[in-house]
């Protein structure tokens, strides 16, 4: 997570939100601010719910064991729709591609929430699935992607 000081800065994009799997997507305008301080790399974002209206969350990643590139992470989320009023712990790791993938389990265990967020120098990306323990199918619920703003 070291390279996200190169990924600090605002972005501005679309969303894709679906509910249901075979909900087709709603495609909204969505931002994004990036910032680091030290090891952790918060993000923050915008987007809009189809009935709901505007939206906003804050993701804030660190290292779960000191190493700052690559291996375990720990995360703190808050979604204003997907996760609210109480902010949720979140676990899972950098790949070596740099992805980060984090998650936590919820409804006594029987589904999975994904948070993943990906970036090069010039694209961001968010993608949040529910995965339903029992049969592993996932289900994309929200897809984000940005450039620098």
């Amino acid at each position: 997570m070291s390279s996200s000081a190169d990924r600090a800065g605002t972005w501005t994009g679309e969303n894709a939100f679906r509910l249901l799997a075979d909900d087709p997507p709603h495609p909204a305008p969505a931002t994004a601010f990036v910032q680091v301080s030290g090891a952790m790399t918060t993000v923050a974002y915008t987007w809009e719910h189809p009935d709901d209206g505007p939206q906003a969350g804050l993701l804030a990643l660190g290292p779960a064991d000191g190493t700052p590139d690559a291996g375990p992470v720990v995360a703190l989320w808050g979604d204003s729709w997907h996760q609210a009023p109480e902010a949720r712990v979140l676990s899972g790791r950098v790949h070596e591609d740099g992805t980060v993938v984090v998650a936590y389990d919820y409804a006594e265990g029987r589904w999975r929430w994904e948070v993943a967020l990906a970036s090069d120098d010039d694209a961001l990306a968010l993608r949040m699935d529910d995965v339903p323990l029992a049969d592993g199918e996932r289900h994309t619920a929200m897809t984000a992607t940005f450039t620098r703003a």
